[in-house]
């Protein structure tokens, strides 16, 4: 069963049977915003950018994202680069795996970014979403739905954060500026 997030819910990431999920794939999804002109609509190509930052004692310690498709530690890696978005209605257009039982005890949190690397805005972006999958047997958790668009070019989407021995998943959705995750590192360190 999904459970569809506001904005600063969390949700616990342990299973209903009281064991904990072992891997988890966080995938983001979105479509370009059609765009009345002279002769019609028409969509341009939306180039955004899946980030996973690691972070230990809210010190950034490695980053997952399409230069860098696995962490250092092998815990956490990116699917790839997609140019366009749009694979589809509720898709995903890019994932990042997380295998919680590799991730290194002295990482405390995973901040999950999404950014338009060629500067294009959210007002030209719809339906983008993050949601968490159980990667064992494909069960969509959490969905969290990006609510507008807006004139910034990055989303601080989510984090998945340690609870005692488990894991949580917060939704975020902090609208931010930059075209890399290094530019977005202001709006991340007061998520933390």
């Amino acid at each position: 069963m999904t459970v569809n997030m506001t904005k600063g819910q969390a949700i616990s990431l342990q299973k209903n049977d009281g064991g904990s999920l072992t891997s988890v794939r966080m995938g983001l999804g979105w479509q370009a915003a059609p765009r009345r002109g002279l002769f019609g609509s028409r969509t341009r190509e939306i180039d955004l950018d899946a980030s996973a930052v690691l972070f230990a004692d809210k010190q950034p310690v490695d980053v997952v994202f399409f230069r860098h498709l696995v962490s250092d530690d092998g815990s956490v890696r990116h699917t790839g680069d997609n140019l366009v978005g749009g694979v589809g209605q509720g898709g995903d257009d890019e994932a990042i795996l997380v295998d919680l039982q590799r991730v290194p005890v002295h990482i405390d949190q995973i901040v999950f970014t999404v950014n338009s690397f060629t500067g294009q805005t959210f007002q030209e972006v719809q339906n983008a979403f993050c949601r968490l999958v159980d990667e064992t047997n494909g069960q969509e958790l959490a969905r969290y739905t990006l609510a507008g668009g807006g004139a910034f070019t990055a989303q601080i989407m989510a984090k998945v954060h340690r609870v005692g021995q488990g894991w949580s998943m917060t939704a975020i959705g902090t609208p931010a500026n930059g075209r890399t995750f290094q530019d977005l590192m202001p709006a991340i360190l007061p998520v933390l």
